[in-house]
């Protein structure tokens, strides 16, 4: 089972409008304070007047103040200054993470995977599936597994229950082919820490059976899509994409195949930046720092 890392890494990331002097101030301020920087990316949306986007690593095992007394001594000083939205994240102290599955279990299969070798920064604290097909797998994985069945005529219950269960610990939620929509509500509660994975046929071959469809119309690319959830329907910002091209020799059985395929490395992608903070959202876009 994965381990809490004790590594004194840590992350800045910042989000103001444009203006000369945020990298010599953010990385002035961070030498003051005996900081060591490892790495450091900026972009701008414009030469002049739009959005900068930055993430700073650095090291902590010689800073002169307490991570809290850090921050908020960054925020009256530098932040105040340049109007920014500004985060710090502490390796030692790795994010939550819940992974909701239904049937299909492949991208499930591969996040536990990953974070069973280490690959996943996260402490993942539970699977929850409206089916117990998985729950023989997770348990493999030593790992606690919720059943809450969900219907129509339940969905209210289900989702209080869901709810309860989360309480305290998800800072990210992964839905890893959890075929439910999730209420406008449960989402508002998570703004920005819920992660979809679908193919990237949409808008077209929407509903049952897109693999059925996409055959049919002889498509010449297949694709997975990973993107924030918000409460509009797979539309949210999107973290991740890639294809593989196919042929009229790939059959259905061949395609979906496929599909599962590149849903596994996509949502794995998107989920390890997202840990590592490399995603900073901006409108209904990403800047990804990957």
């Amino acid at each position: 089972m994965a381990k809490r890392s004790t590594d004194t890494g840590a992350r800045l990331l910042i989000t103001c409008p444009d203006k000369p002097g945020i990298v010599a101030t953010v990385t002035g301020f961070l030498f003051e304070h005996g900081v060591n920087i490892t790495h450091c990316d900026q972009h701008a949306t414009a030469p002049e007047g739009g959005t900068f986007f930055m993430r700073v690593e650095f090291d902590t095992a010689h800073m002169d103040l307490p991570a809290q007394d850090l921050e908020t001594v960054f925020g009256t000083r530098v932040a105040k200054r340049f109007g920014m939205d500004y985060r710090f994240s502490y390796a030692a102290r790795p994010k939550k993470m819940v992974v909701m599955v239904s049937k299909q279990d492949h991208a499930m299969m591969e996040l536990l995977w990953r974070w069973q070798r280490g690959e996943l920064p996260a402490e993942l604290t539970m699977v929850v599936s409206n089916h117990m097909k998985a729950g023989p797998a997770v348990g493999q994985f030593q790992l606690p597994f919720h059943h809450v069945p969900i219907s129509k005529t339940t969905k209210p219950q289900a989702e209080a229950q869901l709810l309860r269960l989360l309480e305290g610990k998800a800072d990210l939620i992964v839905l890893a082919r959890y075929m439910q929509i999730l209420s406008p509500e449960l989402v508002a509660r998570y703004p920005g820490r819920i992660i979809n994975i679908h193919h990237s046929f949409l808008p077209a071959f929407v509903g049952a059976k897109p693999y059925h469809r996409a055959a049919e119309r002889g498509v010449k690319l297949i694709g997975a899509t990973a993107h924030y959830v918000t409460a509009d329907l797979d539309a949210g910002p999107i973290i991740d994409q890639d294809v593989i091209r196919v042929s009229h020799r790939h059959g259905v059985k061949d395609l979906i195949a496929f599909g599962r395929d590149i849903e596994r490395q996509v949502l794995a992608r998107a989920v390890k930046w997202h840990l590592e903070d490399r995603v900073l959202i901006h409108d209904n876009k990403t800047v990804v720092f990957a």
